[in-house]
C-alpha cells in the first residue's frame, strides 16, 4: 500500500510539472465540444451562399426567384446573368450553388411545351452543397406542380379536383428518435467524443513511452515495488479520474448546458463514457506494450485515432463498407460509446440492447493486461530510438 500511494504521488506530480497534460487532458477535449456546440447551434445550417441565374425575366421566372429567397436553407446572395457567371461564382467560393431559369420559360410553361429547370451545387462541400441542393429541389418540384395546375385549369378542370390530379398521394414524413432533423444531437457527440478518445490514447501513450525515453522507468518501477500491474494503475488511475472529470463535464454540456435529447438513462451513459476512458487507455496500453517506442507508439495511436472518424459509422454505415475496413470499426472504443449513446441518448431502447457494447469496452484494458510482461523488459531495459 505504501508504494502504492508513493506511485500515485509520484505520477500527480509529474502531471503537475509538466503542461502538456493540461493541455492533451483538459484543454483539447473542452475546445472540441464547445467548438462544434458554437458551430452547430442552430441545429441545421441554415442560409447556404447561393445564386440564381434568371434568363426569362418574366412575372413567373421572378416567383419561382421569390420563392428561392423565400426558404430558410438558402440565401440567394448573387443573381448572376449567365451561367458562366455563376460557375465562376461557384470557384471563386462566393456560393455553394446556382439555380438556372431558362430563356422563354413562362412562354413554354404556358404553351404546353417542356421548359427544364436546372440546378447546379457544389458538392465539395458536402453539407451546403447537399441543403442547396434540397432547396432546389424543393422550389423545382414546387413550381413544377404549380405550372401543371396552372394548366389543368386553363383547360378547363375543376380548381377543386386539380390538387387531387397533381399529387393523387400524400406523403407524411416521420423521422424517428430524432424529429427535428438537428445535425448537432448527432454530429457533435461523435466527432467531440472521439476527439476525446483520441487525446486519451495519446496522453496514455506519452505518459508511458516519456518514462522509457528519458530513461526513469526502471525509477518508476522500483518506486512500485517491481510490479508493472501496479506502475500501470498508478500512472494511469490520476488519469483517468481526470479524464472522468472532463467527461462529465463535456455529458452536461451536452444534456444539461444544450438540452440534447436523452430518451435513455444518464446513468449508463456515465458508465459508457467511464468505460470509454479505461477502454481507450487500454488500447494505448496495448500499441504500447507491441511497440515500446515513442515515435511508432504515437503514430499508431494517431493514425488509428483520427481514421477512426472515417471507419466507426459517424459519417458512413458500416454496413456498407468493405468487409477489410468494417472489421477496423469493431476494434475502435469509442464505436461502442457511438452505439450506446444511439440507443440510450436517441433510441431509449434500454440497457439490454447494448449489453455487447459495454461488454467490448470492458474487454479492452484486460486484453491489454496480457501485454505487460514485455512492457516490463522494455522499462528495465529502457533504450530509445529517434
Amino acid at each position: 500500500m505504501k508504494s502504492f500511494i508513493s506511485g500515485i504521488k509520484r505520477e500527480v506530480n509529474r502531471m503537475c510539472s509538466r503542461k502538456m497534460y493540461i493541455f492533451g487532458m483538459v484543454i483539447v477535449p473542452i475546445f472540441t465540444i464547445i467548438f462544434f456546440l458554437s458551430l452547430l447551434h442552430s441545429g441545421l445550417p441554415e442560409q447556404v451562399p447561393t445564386a440564381v441565374v434568371d434568363l426569362d425575366h418574366s412575372s413567373m421566372s421572378r416567383s419561382v426567384t421569390r420563392s428561392l429567397k423565400a426558404l430558410q436553407l438558402l440565401d440567394i446572395c448573387e443573381e448572376a446573368e449567365s451561367y458562366d457567371q455563376a460557375l465562376d461564382q461557384i470557384r471563386e467560393g462566393k456560393t455553394f450553388g446556382f439555380f438556372v431559369i431558362p430563356a422563354n420559360f413562362e412562354k413554354d410553361a404556358l404553351s404546353g411545351n417542356t421548359p427544364t429547370l436546372e440546378y447546379f451545387t457544389n458538392m465539395t462541400y458536402f453539407v451546403p452543397g447537399t441543403l442547396s441542393f434540397k432547396g432546389f429541389k424543393t422550389v423545382a418540384v414546387a413550381t413544377a406542380g404549380g405550372v401543371v395546375q396552372q394548366t389543368l385549369v386553363s383547360l378547363g378542370v375543376d380548381p377543386q379536383n386539380v390538387a387531387s390530379l397533381v399529387q393523387p398521394v400524400a406523403v407524411d414524413q416521420f423521422p424517428l428518435h430524432n424529429p427535428w432533423m438537428n445535425y448537432s444531437y448527432y454530429l457533435t457527440p461523435s466527432f467531440s467524443m472521439a476527439t476525446f478518445a483520441l487525446m486519451i490514447m495519446l496522453m496514455t501513450v506519452f505518459s508511458i513511452t516519456i518514462e522509457i525515453k528519458e530513461g526513469t522507468s526502471p525509477q518508476w518501477l522500483a518506486t512500485n515495488g517491481g510490479s508493472m500491474v501496479q506502475a500501470v494503475a498508478t500512472k494511469l488511475l490520476p488519469q483517468t479520474v481526470v479524464f472522468m472529470a472532463v467527461g462529465l463535464f463535456i455529458l452536461w454540456l451536452m444534456f444539461g448546458y444544450s438540452h440534447f435529447p436523452l430518451n435513455g438513462s444518464l446513468f449508463w451513459l456515465i458508465v459508457a463514457t467511464f468505460l470509454l476512458v479505461t477502454a481507450s487507455q487500454g488500447f494505448a496500453l496495448f500499441v504500447t506494450t507491441v511497440v515500446p517506442n515513442p515515435r511508432l507508439s504515437f503514430s499508431l495511436c494517431a493514425l488509428f485515432g483520427i481514421l477512426s472518424f472515417s471507419f466507426t459509422g459517424f459519417s458512413f454505415p458500416v454496413q456498407s463498407m468493405y468487409g477489410a475496413l468494417a472489421v477496423f470499426s469493431w476494434l475502435a472504443p469509442i464505436r461502442y460509446w457511438f452505439l450506446i449513446y444511439i440507443n440510450e441518448g436517441l433510441n431509449g431502447v434500454g440497457l439490454y440492447y447494448s449489453r455487447f457494447y459495454y461488454v467490448a469496452l470492458i474487454l479492452f484494458p484486460f486484453v491489454a493486461g496480457v501485454m505487460l510482461r514485455r512492457l516490463r523488459k522494455a522499462c528495465l531495459n529502457p533504450v530509445y530510438v529517434p
